[in-house]
Formats: C-alpha cells, structure tokens, sequence
C-alpha cells in the first residue's frame, strides 16, 4: 500500500510539476492571461484521464500537458489552443462528448477538439489507405480553424519524442508518415524548427547508424566550427557597432537530416559539405517600417568587409516565401577560403521565420476570431488544397501525392501580361500557370508566350517570367497532359475533365452496344459486355464501353460471331482462353519441383511488432523491389503486400515513403542475418583525372587486393577526365564502402560514389 502512495504522490508531483511549467510559458507569453480556463481544462483532462497510462509508462495526462507545452512556447499559441491541447483525446479516449466539452467550455474549443477528434484515430484502422483519408480529413478541418491542424502538429511532435517505447514496425509508420506529411506540412505553416526537429527524429528511428555517425563528425568538428565562426563575425561585429545597430549574431548549424539528405542528393561526404554552418544576423530596427532598408544596408555594409558570391543572393524581403519567411541571404568568401552564408533579417522576421504564420496572426481571443491579413497567402493554399477535396480522387496514394507537391515552399514569381506577381512552384510549366489562372485557361490552352516568345504547353517556367497564355476554342484536354504539369491545381484538374470525358464516352459506348445488341437480337445482358470485352482484350468493362463511345472498336459481324460461340472452331475464344491460368500454375508447380522456394505468405496471426529475419536461406522466399535494390547492411523494412507477400525495401526508397504513409498498418521491421555467403550488385561511379596506367590500379585494387568479381566496366574520357561505372559483385553494404575507401587512395580519382 505505502508503495503504491508512494507511486501516486510521484504522479502528483510530475504532473503538477508540467503543468506549472506550462502556466508559466504562458504568462511570460504576449497572449491575454486566461490562467482559470486553462486551469480549468487541465483539471477536466487530469480528471478524464485518471489511471490510464502511456506505452512509456507515464501516467496519460503527461501527452496532452506537454501538445499544449508545444502549442504555448514553441508554436506561440493562446488559451483557446492550450485548452484544446489539454482536451484534445478527451471525446476520442473516455465517455465524454463534443457537446460535454461545448457546454463546459464554449464553442470555440469544442469545434477545434472535434476537428482533431475527427483526424486522430492513432492506429488508424486495417483500411489499406486510411492514413490519406485521415489526411483528407485533416484537411478539411482546417478550414474551420487553422488551429486544429497545429494542435495536430505539436500532437505529432511529442508523439515523435517519445517515440522510443514503440515497437520498431511501429517506429518506421510513424517515421515515415512525418516526413511524408506532416514535417512539409509544418514547413509550408512556417514552423520551421517543428519542422527541422520532426525530419531530425524521423531520421534518428529510421537510419540510427547514419544518424549516431553524423552526431559524431558534428561534435568532433565543433571546436573548429566554433573557431571559423569567431574568427568570421568578429570585424563584422565591430562594422555593426560602429553603424550604432541593437544586433545579436547566431551560429546556424546545419541538422544531421539536411547533411545526410545533401549526402544522398549531391553524392558527397561529411568532409565535402561546406554550408554545415551559416551565420545569422538578427537586428531591432530603429523604425518597423525602415526594416527592408536597414537589411540592405548591413548587406552592404559586410559585403565591403568579405567579398560576396554574386550568383548566391537571395531576396526573400521584397517576395516573402509562401510561408511568411522573410531574410536577406548572402553568402560571402572567409579568411579561411570557406564560403559561409549569412542571413540578415529583424527581430520580427526571426519570430516568423521561428513560430511562423502563429507568430502574426495574435488571434482575437474576444468574441470575433477572424483571421488576420497576413494570412492571405495561407488561405490562397486552403483554397488549393479544397478544390482538390472538391473533386476527390480515386487513388488515395495519388492524392497523397497531389497534396505534397503544394506543400513545399520553393517558389518563382511570374509576371502576368499585366504585369501581375503570381507565386508558383518551382519546375511548373505554362499550363500550370494557365490552370492556376483560371480552368477554362487551362483546359483549352494551346501553348504561351514567355517574354514575348512562344513557347509549347510543357515548357518550363523560370523566376522572372512574364507568361501569356494563347488559348482554343477547338483545343480541348489530353490524357498526355498528366505527364507535364507539376501542381497539384492542374493535375487534379486534368484528371477531374479527363474523368468526366471518359464517363460521358462510356455513356455513348453503353447506347451503342445496346443498340448493337437489340438489331441482332441479343439480350442487354452483363455477361454479353464481359465477353465481348475480353474479346477486345479490354481491361475492364468500363474500357470496353469508353472504346466503343470514342470508336476504337467498331462493333460488327465479328462480335455477332463471338457471342454465338463461332469463333476458333466452334469452341469460342473465350472457351480457349479459360485454360490459361491453369497451364501458367501447372508450370509455376514445375518450378517448385526443381527445388525452388515459395514465396513466404504472412498468415492470419502474424505478429506484425516482431522483427523479421532475411538469412541466406530464406531471401528467395522475400520480393526484392527494383525501386531501391536493397542488399545486406541497408537500412530496410518490409511491405505485406496484397497477395500478403512480403516486399523489401530501403527505409529512404521514395516508394516506400508512400507505404509507410498510405499503408503503415503493413510495414515490418526487417533485419539482416547473412554471413557472406550470397552475391549481389552493386554499382560504383567514378569520376577522375585520366593518366596512363589508372585501368591497372583499378582492376590492381577491386580484383587482386579486395578479390572482387568486376562483372562490367564502362569508362569513357573526355579533354584528360574520365567518367565512367563499374558494377560489382558484392556480399554487402559493408564491402561497397571498402571498395570505395580503396579507390579513393588511387592517384587521379577525384569521386568515387555508389549509385543506388
């Protein structure tokens, strides 16, 4: 009994401990001191939750304390969020409703706890595509209240903290399912840290060798950082001084997500980045409205110090990102031959840049919450993004996509023939622009002008533009069209036209094969449509009627013949076609009998929080996919497919990205078990200076030194470099990086890097 006291009393004393931290967070805030409200909620939570505790053994009140501890010091939000974070598993988790919490706590918090309520679900279900329909709703809700979906941010942040006392196929769903969604998401709000922290943890669980590796090289490096940075600032420090500016200069250190990911993109080391750190110069500028002259000034003024790269200016002051993000980024040439950006930007922009569009928008706590201006350019992307709910699509892995491709903030500025500034993606094309003006633009444009020169429908579009759209009448959509837009507006569009054509052309079809059917004195029968269909090798009954509206088959005597059973000796096409799955099983049989291995079919109570273990004997009973080629000592995982086969795939294969976002109830944690005893392909890319002689200490190295089997060697040289692959044979990930360490010390071979 004392011991279970003394458990409750510790209870006590963490919980209270949280929430007095959270208290104080919000009265150090700028917001109205609602302190009886938030008391007020956490005491209802506290009280709602009672004796249920978390997977890491905490009591459960502790989740919803720390959403609202994000919510309040990290995101920069008010009573009315801090309440809605302390309630917001109330309706989902324990007997209470949606009008209990209207009735106790006011309208307001009770639609924001509804719109989470509607999009938690936490394991969400064994539906095969219920993580985008979550989404989905997501996004519907934050039309109602842009709050529901930061609450549901800094939800999926700490869940994200405390993600250690979860099961690792657990790990790679939700890992997974934040860099696919919800770390863009939190970058296209202008949340910026969230955003880095969310990417820097899904990185931890996914890839913790790479991780734990660049955490070192980082910390061995820091005192030379340190020294760089010194150094750097320090006569820029006495320039500001001596211009009388209140300053304050931070060191920015690349996170160990964007190294790795510049690791992958550019194929390069650690030692071989060099903007691992930036400089930040935040200043309080004399007069709000003199902030944009006062960045240019100290521009100027540091550019006289250091020379400045002059292609790497970036003016984000006079066309702020989508986001809100406002800097001067210059990157200029140290003392120490190192270019070092620098970004200049006032106390004001740096809160933006910080807590994003929450840092302006001050909600009116009153009785009117209505938005504030400054969010013009996030409902412009609500608008976006509801459209395309308007017409949903019919591939819930599709509209996963749709929606990422508007959620990533790197934008052009075209000019309309007006001279209007249009915000747009960066790589869209003139029909992405015609579509973003209008659909009727879009659906009939021919082609464009870009600076007066015309130019097709896929050509792209750079910053600076001044686009014309030349459209139609007779010009209608083609299906080609999918393949050269870029936004999400314009895809879901073509696709919404292109749907409705091919439903008014199976229309026509059905008439017509109707009337067919009746002149030859056939039944309007299901059967008669199936049969004629895979007479036509059509896919599918749909494909049938839309080929014989738009009049790819015409249908006549032939189609008469087969379904009076005349065809192919009396015995009918479709008699004949009957036996060929079984001669394809009756081969597949064959195969096995020569002692190959089934493919390993996961049962009905398989345990999905166990590991599974690929060894030499059973990796032929695994599909390996031809996304990624993953080989032993990558980081993977495993998909249960539809045939509830089992896929392999690298946890950073773009492909399996969309799994563990669409389909995570099906991913496994896979390890390696393999004892060099089987062979695979790898390809190594090699890039040097060409001297006699360099062939022989390749070969030397890869087949004499390593014993290596070379199975193909393509080189070709140019003006004395060389460029060129050679594909190996290889045990594992473990012999590719030795291979490539012994190339490197070949004189001549400036890049050696594996091609995945």
């Amino acid at each position: 009994m004392d011991e279970d006291l003394m458990m409750q009393e510790a209870d006590n004393k963490l919980i209270n401990d949280a929430f007095q931290r959270l208290l104080d967070s919000y009265l150090a805030s700028r917001h109205r001191k609602k302190v009886d409200i938030i008391t007020k909620a956490f005491n209802f939570a506290r009280q709602a939750h009672k004796g249920v505790r978390r997977l890491s053994g905490e009591p459960y009140i502790m989740h919803p304390i720390a959403v609202a501890q994000i919510a309040c010091e990290e995101v920069g939000l008010g009573s009315t969020s801090i309440c809605a974070s302390l309630l917001h598993d109330v309706v989902e988790d324990t007997d209470y409703t949606t009008e209990d919490i209207s009735n106790i706590f006011g309208p307001k918090i009770a639609q924001i706890v509804d719109g989470l309520t509607k999009i938690s679900g936490g394991i969400f279900g064994e539906q095969a595509s219920a993580q985008a329909e979550n989404f989905k709703k997501l996004l519907l809700t934050m039309s109602d209240d842009i709050r529901v979906i930061l609450i549901k941010i800094c939800d999926r942040l700490h869940n994200m903290r405390t993600l250690e006392s979860q099961p690792a196929n657990k790990q790679y769903k939700i890992a997974g399912e934040t860099l696919y969604i919800y770390a863009p998401l939190a970058n296209r709000l202008g949340l910026y840290k969230v955003k880095s922290e969310l990417e820097n943890l899904s990185f931890r669980y996914e890839h913790p060798d790479e991780y734990n590796s660049i955490k070192e090289k980082l910390a061995s490096t820091e005192a030379s950082r340190h020294e760089l940075f010194d150094q750097f600032t320090a006569p820029i420090e006495e320039e500001l001084k001596r211009m009388g500016i209140q300053y304050e200069i931070k060191e920015r250190v690349k996170t160990p997500y964007s190294i790795w990911s510049k690791m992958q993109n550019k194929h390069v080391t650690f030692d071989e980045i060099y903007d691992i750190l930036a400089v930040r110069i935040i200043f309080k500028p004399n007069k709000r409205e003199e902030e944009v002259n006062e960045c240019f000034n100290i521009y100027v003024a540091i550019s006289k110090i250091y020379k400045s790269h002059p292609d790497r200016l970036r003016d984000w002051l006079n066309h702020p990102k989508a986001n809100g993000y406002q800097a001067l980024h210059v990157t200029l040439m140290s003392k120490q031959g190192r270019w070092i950006e620098v970004q200049i930007r006032s106390d004001r922009m740096d809160e933006i840049a910080e807590q994003g569009f929450a840092a302006h928008w001050k909600y009116k706590e009153g009785e009117n919450n209505e938005y504030t201006e400054d969010e013009s350019e996030l409902n412009e992307w609500l608008r976006t993004i509801k459209e395309i709910l308007d017409d949903p699509q019919p591939d819930a892995m599709d509209f996963l996509d749709a929606i990422k491709l508007n959620l990533f903030a790197s934008e052009i500025f075209v000019f309309t023939p007006k001279g209007e500034i249009k915000t747009m993606p960066t790589g869209c094309t003139a029909l992405d622009f015609a579509f973003s003006i209008h659909t009727f633009l879009g659906s009939h444009c021919i082609g464009a002008k870009v600076n007066h020169r015309l130019v097709p429908l896929s050509h792209k579009l750079q910053s600076g533009d001044q686009v014309e759209i030349l459209t139609s009448k007779s010009q209608h959509v083609q299906p080609s069209w999918i393949n050269f837009v870029s936004t999400a507006k314009a895809k879901g569009k073509i696709q919404a036209i292109l749907r409705r054509n091919s439903r008014e052309l199976q229309k026509q079809g059905e008439e017509l094969f109707a009337e067919f059917l009746k002149k030859h004195g056939f039944e309007d029968t299901l059967n008669a449509a199936d049969q004629l269909a895979e007479f036509h090798e059509a896919r599918s009954r749909e494909d049938f009627f839309q080929a014989v509206g738009d009049k790819t088959i015409l249908l006549g005597e032939k189609d008469v013949d087969e379904l009076n059973g005349k065809n192919n000796n009396g015995a009918g096409k479709k008699g004949w076609r009957k036996l060929v799955p079984f001669l394809g099983r009756g081969k597949q049989k064959k195969d096995g009998d020569n002692g190959q291995q089934e493919l390993f079919v996961v049962p009905e109570k398989f345990n999905r929080k166990k590991p599974i273990f690929i060894n030499d004997d059973n990796i032929v009973q695994y599909k390996f996919k031809h996304c990624c080629h993953p080989i032993p000592g990558d980081d993977v995982l495993g998909f249960i497919d539809g045939k509830q086969q089992v896929e392999i795939h690298k946890r950073s294969c773009p492909v399996a990205a969309k799994l563990k976002a669409s389909f995570g109830n099906r991913i496994l944690d896979a390890k390696w078990d393999m004892h060099k005893k089987l062979f695979f392909d790898a390809t190594v890319r090699l890039q040097g200076i060409d001297r006699v002689g360099i062939l022989l200490d390749l070969s030397q190295i890869i087949s004499h030194q390593m014993s290596v089997n070379i199975h193909k060697l393509t080189i070709a040289s140019e003006e004395g470099v060389f460029d060129g692959t050679i594909e190996l044979r290889v045990h594992d990930r473990e012999d590719v990086k030795a291979i490539i360490d012994q190339l490197k010390t070949i004189d001549g071979l400036q890049d050696v890097t594996q091609i995945v």
